[in-house]
């Protein structure tokens, strides 16, 4: 029996369609198996902590990340992790199964920013929202330096002056003599002084009394005299 041409066209084709759905198939396994380079797929289950997902560390609290995305989207961006914080893996969940990153392998950086981490791809080979997802490493709490005993405060005591002090007046001494109390006796007044007593000469001249005083007794002896007479006369 001999085929026909336009058989052998049509068979050709069937071949050449069927091989084509069995590369699209394999290369649709291939990127549902590999839907990050950086990242250790695995499918079919669930982890929620790091001894679950089979990781080294402990469950890092997410005040220690700074990140954006995450729960509901595509992606998750972690920019930056805490003072002291190592992170030892990165866990994301969604569809039926989590994909592992561990910094430093796989071309994923050690450190920090790591961004577009992602959950596997799903069975429709779509890329599959975050469902969770979590960090797991080691914090180390920076240990404060010993505080030094406090210095014990120094007093200073203030010197006394290197020069002598000022020396203070002296009251003064007053050079006068106590003056006296006593007078110089007065002088002796002789018989044409006036007084006549020794007594002490006050500056008052009273000579004439007593000249007035001799001529009113002289006068008087006179009167006497007269009348002693005239009574004579009378007997």
């Amino acid at each position: 029996m001999q085929i026909k041409p336009r058989r052998r066209v049509r068979s050709a084709v069937t071949v050449v369609a069927l091989a084509t759905a069995a590369l699209l198939g394999t290369a649709g396994t291939a990127l549902a198996t590999r839907s990050d380079d950086r990242a250790t797929q695995v499918v079919g289950s669930n982890a929620t902590t790091c001894e679950g997902a089979k990781v080294p560390g402990k469950l890092l609290p997410t005040s220690d990340l700074t990140v954006t995305g995450g729960n509901g989207d595509l992606y998750l961006d972690i920019t930056a992790v805490a003072k002291g914080v190592t992170v030892t893996a990165i866990v994301v969940k969604g569809g039926h199964g989590y994909n592992v990153y561990v910094p430093g392998e796989k071309g994923l950086p050690e450190n920090p920013p790591w961004t577009q981490l992602r959950s596997p791809l799903n069975k429709g080979d779509q890329q599959a929202a975050i469902s969770h997802w979590f960090v797991c490493g080691e914090k180390k709490t920076p240990t404060s330096e010993p505080t030094k005993p406090g210095e014990p405060t120094k007093t200073t005591t203030a010197k006394p002056p290197t020069s002598a002090p000022a020396t203070t007046d002296k009251p003064s001494q007053t050079s006068e003599a106590p003056s006296s109390s006593t007078t110089a006796p007065a002088p002796a007044v002789d018989g044409n002084g006036g007084n006549g007593g020794g007594l002490a000469d006050t500056g008052f001249d009273n000579a004439w009394l007593l000249w007035a005083g001799g001529l009113l007794v002289l006068a008087g002896a006179g009167v006497l005299v007269l009348l002693r007479v005239r009574r004579g006369k009378a007997n």
